[in-house]
């Protein structure tokens, strides 16, 4: 598996010293933090997993279960240890395995719906609400980074949004205004820090930037040092809706008087799953042979939009630049998506070698906020924090401050903004309809008469198809060696119909973002079960 990770990072033509940083990498692959595909981001190649005594809770009452080891589950986890409960984490997996080991890091004040929309969609108060929530959420990752004194490459930035049209200077103008008004801190600004060309720009002050899994894992341990639980490889199968809350998991059942999913996504079936879109981001990590690396944070205006930092990390500089965004298994040829994003950058910067690139899952909210509160047709001891669209680094510590202010003080400035129940059918509701009636074809399509499937003779070694044998449709993945793996292609939580990701070898579920590796195994919920493995000489034998 190594070699097959690193390999796609070797160019033809290698100078001795990258040589030696190749294998340099290949020896630390081993070392680095697992995830949720085949490709590996800057931020999980270096940090070795999380490792804890913690095994087991037998005979333990805790006050809250967290279902979830990210930035937003270990975050929360340790705001509420603080605060006197006794906590424990279930995490199906490590510590930063999903979406955590795949951001950008970026840390605003301004979120991809911006405050024009905001305001026009809920009101001027409410956007002044976000402005402040954001900046809290800002302002807690630095006290974080202090009173630990974490070594995460924690730095402030000016963060640059630059309009390249003149339909885009109008739209540009108009975020400026509105974000005045919510009151961030903002200005005009006569240059960017990116060589690209530009008609205008604005600047928010005081943005920032992280290493995110050095981050979380400096807040793991101390959390876990105020007496808090950590299990890992510990997926939760089952929760009983009743007080105390009895979760079923890997490691035995975990008792509590809370719960929240912090999962990206909650699993199961539930009113959210429809409120929320899966989406695919594509980032990489690159050196320049000129070193002229951008010294703030930048974001075009396009749809979707490109975005631009730079992180050192164990003394070596690097451009990260993300973008490409997509529906979850709504594009075939994924590697398309990283060849894109690479021509685009070698377009505007002198790019020395691509060292990392990457993917990640979003979920796009249909109204554009989160939701973040008590999970809606539930008891009032569960919560979720769900819907951070591309801003999951910023609202992964404003949900941090909402769901431990609802349990600790039993309110929240925030939690009528972001409650998970409500219904605006005003704000964001032509996506809203859009979205679901993607999920609905999915539904239908996929599982009623899907025609032209691909026979499995004409899958490739490395390929993978959803094809129809001997009369049943398989999820079918051939290896470089000829072995075969064959699956149902039946999405164990929705029941809608895998597709293959290329990219990161895996099987994706369209309509609500659950993800399977190549034997089956669950990635990424909301789903809570493998994919049934098939035996095609048992299907052969039928015949």
């Amino acid at each position: 598996m190594y070699i097959l990770i690193a390999t796609q990072y070797i160019p033809q033509k290698r100078k001795c010293q990258q040589w030696a940083l190749f294998f340099c990498r290949l020896k630390q692959n081993h070392l680095g933090m697992k995830r949720d595909g085949a490709t590996t981001s800057l931020w999980q190649h270096n940090v070795p997993d999380f490792t804890t005594a913690s095994t087991t809770t037998h005979d333990q009452l805790f006050d809250v279960l967290i279902v979830g080891g990210g930035i937003t589950g270990i975050t929360t986890a340790l705001l509420l240890q603080q605060g006197g409960k006794k906590c424990v984490v279930a995490e199906a997996h490590t510590l930063c395995f999903g979406t955590t080991g795949g951001t950008t890091s970026h840390l605003n004040t301004f979120l991809d719906n911006d405050y024009k929309t905001i305001t026009k969609d809920f009101g001027e108060e409410t956007a002044q609400l976000i402005a402040r929530a954001t900046r809290q959420s800002l302002d807690l990752f630095k006290h974080h980074v202090e009173t630990y004194n974490i070594d995460c490459g924690y730095a402030e930035k000016g963060g640059y949004l630059y309009a390249q049209t003149s339909d885009q200077q109008k739209q540009l103008a108009d975020i400026m205004d509105a974000s005045l008004k919510a009151g961030v801190d903002v200005a005009f600004s006569g240059s960017i820090p990116v060589p690209i060309p530009f008609e205008k720009a604005i600047v928010y002050n005081r943005q920032a930037q992280i290493h995110p899994t050095r981050y979380v894992t400096a807040l793991a341990k101390a959390f876990v040092e105020a007496g808090g639980v950590i299990l890992q490889n510990c997926p939760v199968t089952d929760v009983s809706d009743k007080e105390p809350i009895v979760a079923t998991t890997a490691l035995g059942e975990i008792k509590a008087h809370k719960l929240i999913y912090a999962t990206h996504i909650p699993p199961g079936i539930n009113l959210l799953h429809f409120r929320n879109a899966p989406y695919r981001s594509y980032a990489m990590a690159v050196t320049l042979k000129d070193g002229a690396y951008p010294d703030g944070l930048a974001y075009d205006m396009y749809d979707p939009y490109h975005y631009y930092r730079t992180q050192e990390v164990d003394g070596q500089k690097y451009l990260i630049a993300g973008g490409e965004d997509h529906k979850t298994a709504h594009v075939v040829n994924t590697d398309a998506c990283f060849d894109h994003l690479e021509s685009h950058l070698r377009k505007y910067f002198n790019v020395d070698q691509v060292a990392f690139k990457w993917s990640s899952q979003y979920f796009e909210p249909s109204d554009g906020l989160a939701y973040i509160g008590q999970l809606p047709h539930h008891s009032s001891n569960m919560y979720v924090a769900t819907g951070f669209g591309g801003n999951g680094i910023t609202y992964s510590h404003i949900a941090a401050i909402t769901l431990s202010d609802l349990i600790l003080k039993g309110a929240s400035q925030y939690a009528e903004t972001f409650r998970p129940s409500r219904i605006k059918p005003v704000a964001g509701f032509e996506a809203f309809v859009k979205e679901n009636a993607d999920v609905v074809k999915e539904f239908i399509s996929k599982r009623i008469g899907v025609e032209e499937l691909e026979e499995l003779a004409g899958i490739a070694p490395g390929e993978a198809k959803v094809v129809k044998f001997e009369g049943a449709q398989l999820a079918i993945y051939k290896g470089e060696s000829g072995s075969v793996h064959a699956l149902n292609p039946v999405c164990t939580h929705a029941k809608c119909i895998v597709d293959w990701n290329k990219a990161e070898k895996t099987w994706d579920c369209p309509c609500h973002g659950a993800r399977y590796s190549i034997e089956g195994e669950v990635l990424t919920g909301p789903a809570r079960h493998a994919l049934e493995k098939v035996e095609l000489a048992d299907l052969i034998n039928k015949k």
